[in-house]
């Protein structure tokens, strides 16, 4: 079978690579994948900055947002042409990964599929046990391949809830930083819920970022006339700050814009060794007297990827085809590295692999 790899640490190394279709073992089913997702994380590592492989193996397969179909269920209680969505990360054996909340690994010995330690999805089979295969419904077959990134954005806005409910008071203005998908999708989760949302990001407003924003309700305010310190004066309280661009910079910047008894979440990954100076003692002062709480979140368990798939058909309910809107780009396996050198307008490139059946 083909798959699209890297050797991880070394730059624009990314290439079509043949493999042996795997053979599984009793208690897996085969799976034919059908679409994967291209993300920031696949971008980072094609650029060499972190991405391990397999042990024993020099290359390392990408892709850890995927879609596929029971080919053959083996012993296990799936059905041939089920449509299931894998799950990424494979715990180890300490205490919050025993208890399936994997995410939280404190020992650092999981492994992620097409980042660490694992070959990823941008391949043609894959044999995997149901543990870490979630079973979607066959109307969200166009959807399901954003589960992964919506499962990040579940995680997070849960979370942040659950830290602000310390305080009574309401969250009345809910900020999201970035327009990528994870941003996109934040918004449109937090505009379900009927919260009163605003986005930002570089791009005009009449970008398709811009305009996507606007469609679901939330207000899009464009970056490049508007800092982020000057946003609690037009907006007032900021609750809760969704932070999705990556940038360092961004984030110090949303700490010093986050309102009374808010919440910040971290989304964004920033790689590097970027210098920033900053008032310190200005950011530390503000966090400590306006009760603010500011975390990070990676990754997401089983629990998190089934509320995607709820929160996904929410807001397909809500503005039928606006998800699909986020995918402005499909490629065909073979062509898969120009979609690790994006066009600045662009949202989501899936990859919709062969249709060969073995």
């Amino acid at each position: 079978m083909k798959a699209g790899a890297v050797t991880p640490g070394k730059t624009d190394s990314a290439r079509v690579v043949e493999m042996p279709i795997p053979v599984p073992e009793p208690g897996e089913a085969l799976i034919r994948l059908l679409e994967v997702g291209i993300d920031g994380t696949d971008l980072e590592i094609s650029l060499g900055r972190y991405g391990d492989p397999p042990p024993g193996q020099d290359f390392l397969v990408l892709g850890h947002e995927a879609i596929g179909l029971v080919e053959n269920s083996g012993s296990t209680d799936l059905v041939k042409g089920d449509l299931v969505v894998p799950l990424v990360r494979r715990p180890d054996s300490c205490i919050n990964c025993r208890t399936g909340q994997y995410d939280m690994c404190i020992e650092g010995n999981y492994r992620e599929c097409g980042i660490r330690g694992a070959h990823g999805f941008l391949r043609e089979y894959l044999a995997e046990a149901p543990d870490f295969l979630l079973k979607v419904p066959q109307d969200l077959r166009q959807l399901a391949v954003l589960a992964e990134p919506m499962s990040i954005v579940s995680k997070g806005v849960e979370q942040a809830m659950e830290f602000h409910r310390r305080s009574a008071n309401p969250i009345q203005a809910a900020l999201v930083l970035g327009a990528g998908p994870l941003g996109l999708l934040a918004a449109a989760f937090l505009r379900v819920q009927g919260y009163n949302t605003y986005a930002l990001d570089i791009l005009p407003k009449s970008s398709l970022k811009g305009r996507l924003m606007e469609a679901i309700g939330a207000t899009y305010i464009d970056g490049s006339d508007c800092r982020i310190d000057e946003l609690p004066r037009k907006l007032g309280n900021l609750d809760l700050i969704m932070e999705a661009t990556g940038n360092s910079t961004v984030a110090f910047q949303a700490m010093s814009a986050l309102g009374i008894n808010g919440v910040l979440c971290l989304m964004g990954v920033s790689t590097g060794e970027k210098r920033l100076e900053i008032c310190a003692d200005c950011i530390d002062m503000q966090i400590v007297l306006g009760n603010k709480v500011v975390f990070g979140t990676v990754s997401s368990n089983r629990g998190h990827f089934e509320r995607a798939i709820q929160h996904l058909g929410e807001i397909e309910q809500e503005w039928p085809g606006w998800l699909t809107r986020l995918i402005t780009q499909r490629l065909p396996l073979g062509d898969f590295k120009d979609a690790l050198h994006p066009a600045p307008d662009s949202i989501k490139t899936v990859i919709e692999m062969p249709q060969n059946m073995v």
